[in-house]
């Protein structure tokens, strides 16, 4: 079995956990009483680089890194993600670090709230604003969602250093193929129930996307109603939430080699965000939404009130896949056999924030 790093993100601290043998330890917390909003594992080069998005006391929301897995943090001279004087705006938070594939080496995504891309080539060191999403002409029609108005998903192909996919709350997905130099809508299927139009080009809540490793084509779509699939890169979305108690949540993950199997953790509601039926249940498709399965084993039996927020669901790129979730009762679990069966890894921890995962060994 290889050894495994987890980075949890909560309310109060980054903690980081390791599987050797079978069995977990977890350390922490780092940045003592910051809340950690997005984290980052980059393994394209022999070290792992661990990142991570907190709140600076020195300069506010910034990005760290380690090259040493947690021991040693380093801290920008400077702030690391900075919006330009003439935008007008300053950094809310980082929402999502994301580390392209091996066709862009050393470059690493960031998105923000304000909504914003921000691009760095230095590893994550330092990071300069995408202009062309940040002037889009649709702008000016972006709201926040419940959670602000923040660009909490990026994909990257790993055939093409070009292709880039982002989703924002509430504006909905957006694709450029030109590496970030144009950008145009990508919703085509996407419902937006609170809207008087209900599939409009844009201005649908997505919460989450997930591109299966095994077909880079292949996405999964957590709405803020609605679960989806895409075979085609985004263009085009179609309706996979039949099964599910619930098509309401916030979180999704893709196997990392079965290009049909997704995992969701479905909310009652908007009006009610808590698990639905008040189960603690990850539920999977094994055939790309066509049916789903509750998976339950090891996790609590009675009635259950911990969320999971849209980054503290993933995979960690083993076969069987490790599959892994924190939630906003501070518990962390972890199952090493595709969610068949669970393990609880720590209690009590603070609110659950973001959830990182891959195999080191």
């Amino acid at each position: 079995m290889a050894e495994v790093l987890l980075t949890v993100g909560t309310r109060k601290g980054l903690f980081i956990g390791r599987r050797r043998d079978g069995r977990w330890k977890l350390d922490g917390p780092f940045f003592n009483a910051q809340a950690i909003y997005s984290t980052a594992i980059d393994t394209r080069s022999g070290v792992p680089r661990l990142l991570a998005g907190g709140d600076s006391t020195h300069f506010g929301p910034s990005v760290f890194h380690s090259d040493d897995l947690g021991r040693t943090w380093t801290e920008p001279k400077r702030p690391a993600v900075k919006f330009p004087k003439d935008t007008d705006s300053s950094l809310e938070r980082v929402w999502q670090l994301h580390p392209a594939g091996p066709a862009a080496p050393g470059v690493v995504y960031a998105g923000t709230e304000p909504a914003a891309l921000f691009k760095s080539e230095d590893g994550g060191e330092t990071f300069e604003l995408v202009r062309p999403l940040w002037e889009h002409p649709t702008r000016s029609q972006w709201v926040p969602g419940g959670g602000g108005e923040g660009l909490h998903t990026v994909v990257t192909d790993a055939r093409d250093a070009e292709a880039l996919t982002v989703a924002v709350s509430t504006a909905g997905v957006f694709r450029s193929t030109d590496g970030g130099a144009s950008w145009h809508p990508s919703n085509t299927g996407v419902s937006a129930v609170f809207l008087p139009e209900d599939a409009p080009e844009f201005g649908q809540c997505v919460h989450k996307i997930a591109q299966s490793p095994g077909d880079q084509d292949r996405l999964y779509l957590q709405n803020h109603w609605g679960v989806y699939r895409s075979d085609d890169g985004g263009a085009r979305w179609q309706d996979i939430g039949g099964g599910l108690p619930s098509d309401f949540g916030f979180a999704a993950a893709a196997h990392p080699h079965r290009t049909d199997t997704a995992y969701v953790f479905p909310i009652t509601a908007d009006s009610d965000r808590v698990p639905a039926g008040h189960r603690c249940r990850v539920f999977r498709t094994s055939d790309a939404g066509a049916s789903w399965e509750a998976l339950s084993a090891g996790l609590p039996e009675g009635a259950h009130y911990g969320t999971v927020l849209r980054d503290a669901l993933c995979t960690d790129g083993e076969d069987p896949a490790g599959v892994y979730f924190g939630n906003r009762n501070g518990e962390l679990y972890a199952s090493a056999d595709d969610g068949e069966s669970w393990q609880q890894i720590a209690s009590h921890l603070p609110d659950v924030l973001c959830v990182r995962a891959a195999a080191i060994g």
